[in-house]
């Protein structure tokens, strides 16, 4: 196995004997076999190990095996202990995948502190069947099908060329020693149920099932890799950069056939399931969104915003009005000046003795309005983001100015006439959106 394994990490993972990397190792056969492979190829490695404190005494035993077996190859161990339980409830996740995202996010820390360049996983062959049955069996789209990636931006999977039978047999060849993981026999578990029950059947009605499988998956990632470039071309056509979102032009997404099959393919990497009410928002009313985790769909107008997901701030934010620098919610620069020298949005003049012993920022509220510059009457702040035509998010993300119940500036937008400087003035405030 060492000389394939070899011949598989100079073809695929040329890099990876000429840099630092960090093998996660759990103490079972698998994670075992891949660290004594990298000790062999002589490769710059150390041990990393999870200890997700969900077996109790045996979680503690697989934590001093991987630090013994560290010990023996010579290499350096690190460890993390985790609330897993804690975190699930607090995120409202299951196990499995808060221990997922403890693992990799500790791993990303770890590269990161260390200089590390790559991590590796023991991911097989029969890991990625028995995640194509899982994905399978849940409602998948072609990327739950193609299976486990051989490799992401910071980690690699070198032994996905490999059946377990195949690692299996070379650590008893070597007479290895490692941790089983009694949850791995419980059939509690919907993988375990396909490790035990089905995987089996499905080798014993045909021998070379594993193997052809394989291929079939390595058709699918072909298949989805050219999907990939495909749409990447048309992202670069359709979605334009906004300020701090993306916009994209309804009427082109209508031209897409078949629609929904693209609009998976568009929307699936922000987090986006829900392909009918991603349709549906096609012809919503102005203001109407769709939600995933990590971001937001719009519908304003004729277009649709990308966005991340909506961090709300409600709070109220109280400053001096006198010269300082002031970071929070915003940068602003506040200072006296002798006369108005230089005009632009982002710099605001007012008569300080206009104004209250301290100015108050936030975000609009319901029947909130100001008297515009110039004009003679006042407007509804509302009235005045719908005449400039802001979209959802501008209206979202736009901070105003108070002086106790009176609105001072929308901030970088439109000053109130009320505050500004004239004949009469002794004190001028210049007030800067840095």
């Amino acid at each position: 196995m060492i000389e394939q394994f070899q011949a598989h990490i100079a073809e695929s993972f040329p890099d990876l004997p000429k840099i630092r990397i960090l093998v996660a190792c759990s103490g079972g056969v698998d994670s075992v076999v891949l660290s004594h492979l990298c000790a062999l190829s002589h490769y710059d490695f150390a041990l990393a190990h999870c200890n997700f404190q969900l077996r109790g005494e045996e979680s503690e035993q697989d934590a001093l095996f991987v630090e013994k077996l560290a010990d023996q190859l010579n290499v350096s161990f690190y460890i993390k202990i985790f609330e897993t339980k804690l975190y699930a409830k607090e995120s409202k996740q299951s196990i499995q995948v808060s221990a997922r995202e403890l693992r990799y996010r500790w791993f990303r820390e770890i590269i990161k502190k260390e200089g590390f360049k790559r991590v590796l996983t023991a991911h097989h062959s029969d890991d990625a069947l028995e995640t194509f049955m899982i994905n399978l069996s849940r409602g998948t789209g072609l990327a739950g099908l193609s299976g486990i990636p051989a490799h992401s931006s910071t980690v690699y999977r070198p032994l996905l060329n490999f059946s377990r039978d195949h690692i299996e047999a070379f650590a008893k060849n070597r007479k290895l020693k490692w941790r089983e993981d009694s949850s791995n026999r419980e059939s509690v578990y919907l993988r375990n149920k396909i490790r035990h029950e089905l995987v089996p059947v499905l080798k014993e009605l045909h021998p070379t099932f594993l193997q052809n499988f394989k291929k079939t998956q390595s058709n699918l990632q072909a298949v989805s890799d050219l999907l990939k470039t495909q749409v990447e071309e048309i992202k670069k056509e359709l979605f334009e950069e906004g300020n701090g979102h993306q916009s994209i032009a309804i009427e082109s997404l209508r031209k897409l056939e078949p629609l929904k099959a693209y609009l998976y393919m568009l929307f699936t990497d922000f987090g986006f399931t829900d392909w009918d009410s991603i349709s549906d928002l096609l012809e919503a009313r102005s203001g109407k969104q769709v939600r995933s985790a990590t971001h937001r769909l719009i519908k304003d107008r004729d277009d649709l915003l990308l966005a991340g997901a909506e961090k709300k701030d409600d709070k109220t934010y109280f400053i001096n009005p006198e010269p300082g620098v002031f970071e929070h919610p915003i940068s602003l620069i506040i200072d006296k000046v002798e006369a108005i020298e230089e005009v632009s949005d982002r710099i605001l003049y007012v008569d300080k003795e206009t104004l209250n012993h301290r100015l108050e920022i936030r975000k609009w509220r319901k029947g909130d309005y100001f008297y515009p510059l110039g004009m003679g009457g006042k407007k509804l702040v509302s009235k005045y983001y719908k005449d400039q035509k802001m979209n959802a998010l501008e209206k979202e993300g736009q901070w105003l100015l108070f002086s106790g119940e009176r609105l001072v500036w929308i901030i970088g937008r439109r000053a109130d006439d009320r505050f500004k400087v004239g004949q009469k003035t002794k004190k001028i405030l210049r007030i800067k959106l840095v």
